[in-house]
């Protein structure tokens, strides 16, 4: 008789999830004061108070709201005078957003490779990506790491570099005690739906700068100054609406409570699946004195499984949890990502030179492709905010599936054996 709920045996149980997003009557008393006040956008009181107040907390001097986290990194490239004939070094294994921002400004976006026990990207490959060309490096921090900035900054200042940092899934985290987006010379945030602080839409750009603040606010704004005398550059329409900038305000006083929440739970979460041969967390170097978490990621070591791929046991873990567990793959590589295809679009056919350089088959993603293909897990944000009986149900789901690993590896040759064709008899 078959043990495996994904065959027909008892699950281990259903986890209690918290709904998301989490929100109350700060939410619903904010937006009804930007309803009745009758100004509902344009450079209200609401984003002017949210961009204060996400700066302090991301300890910068300056902080802009936009419309979403994609076309803040675009505004950054802007700012930052980044244009044709320059390159833009951004990690292979990240969402499309980064690399596409690269070619708005008709600029190339340069694949290189992650580190293997961080998934974020790798020094040594942007060290070997830098041409005459090189303008900037776009440092992803995602699942649940920190990119090395100390590395990345050194490599910035060796080869005078700008760094853009994208930090779309990590609001709050900390380097050194100092928070992503306060290092590089610009930092990129979202606040898309899923993300940890959300307001359905929108984004935001945080820097030291002075003048580059005045540009991103002037690019925002369909090139309007931010203020009299300041510097200006023609643009179109990037502006956060009053009703995002009020849900935002809530949203941020829960942050601080719910990342060191989710921190704590990740590392009890990693020490128990850590107790299994062939589930490794990744590496967290001891610079990061902060973590949050859009995702908590581990790797699968196919080998200690006796072989069952990546996919069928991610199956068996959500069957044994009746469903209510969210996990997923890490985003399919750039090199080959059904979203990142640059040479579909006319827009992009600038030059035959241009053409061949944002093929994104050109590059090679060895580290990227093993994560995808046969490493990485990924546990939703949300799943880090269980209570301590459903934190133990997962990992005594993962322990069920190890102790009869034989049903899913038995499992798997069946219907290999079933999809090949039969020898021919000689």
């Amino acid at each position: 008789m078959s043990k495996l709920a994904i065959h027909g045996g008892a699950a281990v149980g259903a986890l209690n999830v918290p709904a998301w997003p989490i929100f109350g009557k700060r939410e619903l008393e904010l937006v009804a004061d930007v309803v009745s006040s009758g100004n509902w956008g344009f450079l209200g009181p609401k984003e002017q108070e949210f961009e204060a107040s996400f700066a302090r907390f991301c300890g910068t001097g300056y902080g802009v709201a936009v419309a979403n986290g994609t076309v803040s990194l675009k505004l950054a490239l802007e700012a930052l005078g980044i244009g044709p004939g320059d390159e833009v070094i951004v990690p292979g294994l990240t969402w499309q957003a980064t690399a596409t921002a690269v070619l708005d400004v008709n600029a190339v976006p340069v694949l290189v490779d992650v580190e293997p026990d961080t998934y974020t990207i790798d020094p040594r490959a942007i060290e070997a990506a830098v041409t005459t060309r090189t303008r900037a490096i776009i440092p992803v921090h995602l699942y649940g790491r920190i990119a090395d900035m100390d590395a990345i900054m050194r490599l910035a200042d060796r080869y005078r570099l700008h760094v853009v940092e994208d930090c779309a899934h990590q609001h709050g985290s900390e380097w050194k005690g100092r928070p992503v987006g306060s290092i590089g010379s610009v930092g990129s945030f979202s606040f898309q739906s899923s993300k940890i602080i959300n307001a359905g839409e929108g984004g935001f750009l945080t820097t030291n700068s002075q003048g580059l603040a005045d540009l991103l606010q002037s690019l925002k704004m369909c090139g309007r100054d931010a203020r009299a005398g300041a510097p200006v550059m023609h643009s179109g329409n990037y502006r956060m609406t009053e009703f995002q900038a009020a849900i935002l305000i809530a949203q941020l006083d829960r942050l601080e409570t719910q990342n060191a929440e989710r921190d704590r739970n990740a590392l009890e979460l990693e020490r128990a699946l850590s107790e299994l041969p062939g589930l490794r967390p990744l590496y967290r170097s001891p610079n990061i004195t902060k973590q949050s978490y859009y995702c908590l990621t581990v790797r699968y070591d196919r080998e200690a499984w006796d072989g069952i791929p990546k996919e069928a046991f991610m199956a068996a873990l959500v069957a044994e949890l009746e469903g209510t567990l969210n996990c997923s793959n890490v985003y399919e590589p750039l090199n080959a990502s059904p979203f990142y295809n640059p040479r579909n679009k006319n827009t992009h056919k600038l030059s035959d030179a241009y053409w061949r350089a944002i093929d994104p088959s050109r590059f090679e993603l060895p580290v990227s492709e093993r994560a995808f293909a046969e490493e990485a897990i990924n546990f939703s944000h949300t799943m880090l905010l269980l209570g301590a009986a459903d934190r133990r149900r997962l990992a005594d789901a993962a322990n069920k599936i190890f102790e009869h690993r034989h049903e899913l590896r038995e499992a798997a040759q069946t219907r290999r054996s079933q999809r090949e064709p039969l020898s021919e008899v000689v």
